[in-house]
């Protein structure tokens, strides 16, 4: 099976932290999943793109959902087709091969090209997923007792898995891992993916935003903050709607593109009104 000693740098849409590529490239080179964790918005999804992008591979995505079970990223047997064309006699339904449908991480392992494959958000699906797939990804081969046929991977994918965290994952699967967490980028490394998504910004506009967006995530008892693509997309909301930035800690413009939740906004709301409650009563107690 070959291996692939490329070195992965980042790319010129992400920002990589040194512990983040090192990360990734030890998995490559031992041929291992790369597990990334970390809160939504934090750029999980995006390093695989980048990789991808920086490495010239194709990827492939398997967007995990709650009822998605293993075996459909390996192959689905398509006994409805089957027995449809069993009825009408138009094909030869002897030959079981052409039922079988081939799922993500089949497609992976049948690429004769390196590819990078993305299993997106594992902790969506049910406590055995992760550890369904232990052999698949520990051996790089599938069997397929319809057709009595082992696939087996020609060149090893570049494997990364995220998730977010809502739910442990099985020690066993852990094991077979490289594990990163992506903290949440503080202001000076948020400068940097900002620059990267808005080149141009005005300083001060900029500078006022992230006080803000920075404000805004320090609310205790937040049940959604708001992320760094929020973020991106509020800046740029701003700019199109030509907001002053001495206008935007005062008026909060635009603020459903950082604000997800009812919940959230009652308490940036209540938090509001007790700080201007506050300063009245200063006001208040000093013109006595």
């Amino acid at each position: 099976m070959a291996q692939n000693m490329t070195q992965y740098q980042g790319s010129s849409n992400y920002i990589v932290s040194d512990e983040l590529r090192n990360s990734v490239n030890i998995a490559i080179a031992l041929g291992k999943p790369l597990l990334i964790k970390g809160e939504p918005g934090t750029g999980k999804t995006m390093l695989a793109l980048s990789i991808a992008e920086a490495l010239q591979k194709r990827i492939l995505i398997w967007n995990i959902k709650s009822t998605t079970k293993a075996q459909e990223g390996l192959y689905i047997y398509d006994t409805v087709q089957r027995l449809y064309d069993s009825q009408f006699k138009d094909h030869d339904v002897a030959d079981i091969k052409q039922y079988i449908r081939t799922g993500k991480m089949g497609e992976a392992f049948q690429s004769s090209d390196q590819v990078v494959l993305l299993i997106d958000e594992i902790d969506k699906a049910d406590l055995e997923f992760p550890n369904d797939l232990l052999w698949e990804l520990d051996q790089m081969s599938y069997y397929i007792p319809e057709t009595k046929e082992t696939i087996t991977a020609i060149s090893r994918p570049i494997v990364i898995v995220t998730s977010n965290a809502e739910k442990e994952l099985p020690d066993a699967f852990l094991r077979r891992c490289i594990f990163h967490y992506i903290a949440f980028p503080d202001a000076e490394e948020m400068n940097k993916i900002i620059k990267v998504h808005h080149p141009d910004l005005d300083k001060r506009l900029l500078e006022q935003a992230m006080e803000t967006f920075y404000m805004l995530r320090n609310i205790p008892n937040m049940q959604k903050k708001p992320s760094t693509s929020e973020l991106i997309d509020w800046l740029q909301a701003l700019v199109v709607g030509g907001i002053s930035p001495n206008k935007i800690k005062q008026d909060l413009p635009f603020l459903g593109v950082l604000l997800k939740k009812n919940e959230d906004l009652d308490i940036l709301l209540n938090q509001v009104h007790n700080k201007t409650q506050t300063k009245a009563q200063s006001r208040s107690y000093w013109n006595r």
